[in-house]
């Protein structure tokens, strides 16, 4: 079984989560085993060790592995920039803005893209883990297939579905999704999986029962909901309605920091906020649309895939008011990437890269000006606090991926120094009463050090050590032994080479 496909009966039925557990469960075992994603829909993305970039949840099956991530594990990345349109990313690298019918048209050609990206894959590793997207029940979708069963019956690959029972209906969910699979795709699909289940599974017998009769499938296992699991997400939609707090609550003690984030319609890279979400004295708030922006002691600007239209959206909802108000009783603004740009005095996008062709007024808190152009600057990057900015031995890591390039006195007074094989180099900005920083770096609050620091700027005292990279690892080993627990053991056995 060289390669084994993972499909889901909805959206977020769990299929990432069932990947990284069975590539952790795997490299546990000493099996030369990696992910692959056919294609992806995603905002929230990673820069690969060979420059690309890929959805940021394939990044973290990687990790799961043992290994680097690379832009073959997910050579279709789609980056919606509107409801009609998305960016296309092939093999780690831009190939242009596309809209969805002339996307379903170009599908064809993609097929070739993702094959050739699976067959380098696998003459690497001797087990691929292969992740489906959204549904294979989607019939407007199923011409020119390459992200579910398209793929599969491509390669010839065994696929196990998971469908979610915490949504509800997930007898109806199975059964139905195999009703309306092709012959060739019901026979290749070889177990079925429920998903986030709460309470004692012997209540669930007589259904499992009833379920492996009527489909002729076995149900490989029943997986138990696993409370407090914070993984990096596929998508914002784990930042809707009551999901948009968390972390410490304010109880009146100075040791909780108050962290407000708008919910900007296109929000990208909102995993760069886990690690607070994480954090035991960060009480954090994303606030959407039609919401009164509440106090806080820092507001953090999220990266944003179409700036200006984000921008706008901000102006609508009454932002620059509520973040002069914030300013004006001594509160702190961080822009991450996007956000840092929404800070400056202009945006420029001439060639419509992020949208319709044309400039903004920005926030007008930060000296600077950025232009969008093409050529994404896409790099792991490390380096320190730049000295006026804190202790120069604080060391901080992350990653880039804008098209934006900023110009203006504000950048006189960085708050990062990076090092590359240029040297030494300048990123950011801070205001001259330190109200206001901002970054091009994504992912910094994930280093314990850089954590703290940026806390202790915010106005955090006796800051806590919270290091997200360790709870990321130790939750995809819950992962994998919660699936050793729950998985039928033959069906696992029969994974390895």
């Amino acid at each position: 079984m060289p390669t084994l496909m993972i499909q889901g009966t909805t959206s977020d039925a769990g299929k990432s989560t069932v990947v990284a557990a069975l590539c952790r469960w795997l490299a546990r075992r000493g099996v030369s085993v990696a992910p692959f994603k056919p294609q992806n829909m995603s905002l929230n993305s990673a820069v690969t060790e060979d420059g690309g970039e890929i959805g940021r949840s394939t990044a973290l099956q990687a990790q799961a592995c043992g290994i680097a991530p690379h832009s073959d594990m997910n050579p279709v990345l789609l980056k919606p920039q509107s409801d009609m349109g998305a960016q296309v990313i092939l093999r780690g690298k831009v190939h242009g803005n596309m809209q969805a019918l002339d996307y379903h048209a170009f599908k064809a050609e993609a097929r070739d893209t993702v094959l050739a990206a699976w067959q380098s894959l696998s003459q690497r590793y001797d087990v691929i883990i292969a992740e489906g997207a959204g549904s294979p029940a989607e019939i407007n979708l199923r011409a020119n297939d390459i992200a579910n069963m398209g793929f599969a019956e491509a390669i010839d690959c065994p696929v196990w579905l998971v469908g979610d029972i915490d949504r509800g209906g997930v007898f109806a969910q199975l059964t139905g999704t195999l009703a309306l699979l092709s012959d060739s795709e019901r026979a290749r699909t070889t177990g079925l999986i429920i998903n986030r289940f709460r309470g004692d599974v012997a209540l669930l017998q007589s259904g499992l029962d009833w379920l492996s009769k009527d489909s002729g499938k076995p149900v490989l296992g029943v997986l138990p909901y696993l409370p407090g699991l914070l993984l990096d997400a596929e998508d914002s939609a784990g930042l809707g309605a009551g999901k948009r707090e968390a972390g410490a609550r304010n109880d009146g003690a100075s040791h909780i920091l108050k962290v407000v984030v708008p919910l900007l319609p296109r929000i990208s890279n909102h995993t760069d906020l886990d690690a607070l979400r994480l954090h035991p004295q960060v009480h954090l708030t994303f606030v959407g649309p039609g919401e009164p922006v509440p106090p806080a002691d820092l507001v953090v600007l999220p990266g944003s895939k179409s700036t200006r239209a984000d921008l706008a959206w901000l102006r609508e909802q009454g932002w620059p008011q509520a973040l002069q108000r914030h300013l004006r009783y001594g509160g702190r603004v961080l822009g991450i990437c996007g956000g840092f740009q929404m800070l400056g005095d202009r945006i420029s996008d001439p060639d419509g890269l992020e949208g319709p062709a044309g400039d903004s007024a920005g926030l007008g808190l930060l000296r600077l000006n950025t232009r969008m152009v093409a050529g994404k600057q896409l790099r792991q990057v490390r380096g320190v606090f730049a000295s006026e900015a804190g202790p120069a031995a604080i060391q901080v890591e992350g990653y880039e991926i804008h098209n934006g390039v900023s110009d203006g006195p504000a950048l006189a007074r960085p708050l990062l120094t990076l090092n590359d094989e240029n040297g030494p180099r300048p990123d950011g900005a801070r205001s001259d009463d330190d109200q206001i920083a901002g970054t091009y770096v994504h992912g910094l609050f994930d280093h314990p050090d850089a954590c703290t620091a940026l806390l202790r700027w915010a106005g955090l005292t006796d800051v806590a050590l919270v290091d997200y990279r360790a709870h990321r690892d130790a939750q995809l080993d819950r992962l994998a032994d919660m699936l050793e627990s729950h998985l039928d053991p033959a069906a696992l056995a029969g994974l390895c080479p």
